[in-house]
């Protein structure tokens, strides 16, 4: 495990991955529970894994969460702000060989630059896919290669916001032809919603146990 240092947030992650908790996730619900009555079978559901990768702090900058831009040109969820991550193929062994491949392949991150901490529950989504985030650390300063077919943009954002419950705001969207929760946290430019909130919320719940 990391070295203690004075980013608090980074110390509290670290904390939560050595608990007996931490070892057992409970699966994320979606912030508007009647979401999960389009999942009619969820056995159907095709397994997915997203990386939640998280940046060692320095002595000059704090931790960070990569985070990526989806290209306008996808078929669902364009210019959506999301975690690297994607569908499970056979070759992959595990769900965190899927979050290390995909980010790989989208953002150009070597597996082995990444130490995996744990995974956080499954989320259902009603796109179909079973997700499981795995959180790992690496080195600040890496540099990224965006797969242009995928990927619009990659950035970070702090640690201390995303594992700061108070950011996190419900706000209302339509799906399906009637009006859903869902929860958004606001970095910059970048609104970031959806099952990417979800995710994050989670992990900070987690981390803070507390919740809104």
């Amino acid at each position: 495990m990391s070295k203690t240092t004075n980013d608090k947030k980074f110390n509290a992650l670290l904390k939560f991955f050595e608990t007996e908790k931490a070892k057992n996730p409970k699966r994320i619900f979606h912030p508007d529970l009647e979401v999960y009555n389009s999942i009619i079978n969820e056995d159907s559901l095709k397994q997915a894994s997203v990386l939640i990768a998280v940046t060692r702090p320095t002595a000059q900058a704090d931790s960070q969460i990569v985070l990526t831009v989806r290209s306008a040109d996808l078929k669902s969820h364009a210019g959506q702000i999301s975690l690297p991550g994607g569908k499970r193929e056979s070759a992959d062994s595990d769900a965190v060989a899927t979050a290390l491949r995909e980010s790989e392949e989208e953002i150009g991150l070597p597996p082995n630059e990444v130490k995996v901490l744990g995974k956080l529950g499954d989320l259902a989504l009603p796109s179909g896919y079973l997700v499981t985030p795995i959180v790992g650390l690496i080195n600040a300063g890496l540099h990224f290669i965006r797969q242009e077919d995928e990927v619009e943009d990659i950035f970070k954002a702090p640690l201390s916001l995303i594992l700061e419950i108070p950011s996190y705001k419900r706000s209302k969207v339509e799906f399906k032809g009637k009006e859903r929760t869902i929860l958004e946290i606001q970095y910059g430019c970048y609104r970031i919603w959806g099952a990417t909130a979800a995710i994050l919320f989670n992990l900070a719940q987690n981390v803070s146990q507390k919740s809104i």
